[in-house]
């Protein structure tokens, strides 16, 4: 008889692990960027996964093709963005809320522990929180909430996977980085593309559980970064241009980003993030035209041309999904037509 108080040792002989050490800097091969300057990432857009909820969405963006920054088998080579959304309501508020005419809006965002390369807690933290306002602020602005009185909506996404900053240099100017000292994982530049991407599902998933809104909000993001040499290993310049939905880690000095939401029917912006410094300067490349406009705006037009983008998939999925629930009804009244017909047959027949 076994005792089961006691840590029994293996049967057999062991051997110590012996674990790899971990790199101490960014590799010696530099990030490039194989896009073009107003070229978006390819995005995969999916609503109705979560049966349970009433409207859910799945959002995918395309690793990025940068290389590894060190040669450690700790660090993934390649960089993406996965996010998953579900809409609750509208529903019924508890009878001890106050009375409201509009419709509550409560957004939730989480990442996982396993988003970043660093294990993330599972209590909520402060980047977790600012990007639940920033998407609560984008969301707000497109419901027609005086439809739903006293009613609640909670949003919730999970960040399944985050894109990383980039190798961690010295400061956010010089280096892709971007996060500052003591900041880890998707703190720095990565959590622009978050926001981005979380606006959009958000909205296909809202869009799903039928909830009336005045438009689609879509997020794009922009950012100003110093234009790479050709070929990568010459001496790097000091131009700046701005790029359409950047990676961090296929660019070496990222400047500023810009997020904006925005509502392509109507040409408004419900929410504007940007991060960086932008004093001074003038950049060249998507959205910057010939009218020479600042670095910011410059930058914010790049992000309303990507936003614009990630619009297109977001109606062709939700176009998609429409079709399919119309034809899953036509399929489902169908046969109790014909049971229908079957019955009155019967009884002419039992008639005559």
């Amino acid at each position: 008889m076994t005792d089961r108080r006691r840590i029994n040792p293996p049967a057999g002989p062991t051997t110590a692990p012996i674990y790899a050490t971990l790199s101490q800097g960014p590799s010696s091969a530099p990030a490039h960027r194989t896009r073009a300057a107003n070229e978006i990432r390819k995005i995969f857009l999916k609503t109705g996964l979560t049966p349970s909820a009433s409207g859910s969405a799945y959002l995918e963006l395309e690793p990025s093709s940068a290389p590894p920054f060190s040669n450690s088998l700790h660090e993934p080579p390649s960089s993406t963005l996965k996010l998953t959304c579900t809409a609750h309501g509208p529903r019924p508020l508890p009878r001890s809320t106050p009375f409201s005419p509009h419709l509550l809006l409560t957004a939730h965002v989480k990442f996982a522990p396993f988003a970043s390369r660093h294990r993330r807690g599972y209590i909520r933290d402060t980047s977790e929180r600012d990007l639940s306002v920033h998407v609560e602020t984008a969301l707000r602005g497109v419901l027609i909430s005086e439809r739903w009185p006293k009613s609640g909506v909670d949003v919730v996404i999970t960040v399944l996977e985050g894109e990383d900053d980039g190798p961690p240099l010295a400061s956010s100017r010089g280096g892709g980085g971007g996060a500052e000292k003591g900041e880890e994982g998707l703190s720095g530049w990565g959590m622009m593309s978050v926001l981005s991407g979380c606006m959009t599902v958000a909205s296909a998933a809202i869009a799903d559980a039928g909830i009336d809104c005045s438009d689609l909000v879509s997020g794009g993001v922009a950012a100003m970064v110093v234009r790479q040499p050709n070929p990568p290993d010459a001496i790097m310049d000091t131009l700046t241009e701005v790029v359409l939905d950047p990676c961090p880690s296929e660019h070496m000095h990222i400047l500023a980003v810009c997020v904006v939401g925005y509502l392509r029917s109507r040409d408004q912006t419900t929410e504007i993030w940007t991060r960086g410094d932008v004093d001074g300067l003038s950049g060249t490349g998507a959205g910057s035209g010939d009218s020479g406009d600042s670095g910011f705006e410059t930058m914010m037009n790049g992000a309303v041309e990507a936003a614009i983008s990630s619009r297109l998939v977001l109606e062709a999925a939700l176009k998609e999904a429409t079709e399919f629930k119309l034809q899953k009804r036509a399929f489902a009244v169908s046969p109790s037509r014909e049971k229908i017909k079957e019955v009155d047959v019967e009884r002419s027949s039992e008639i005559r």
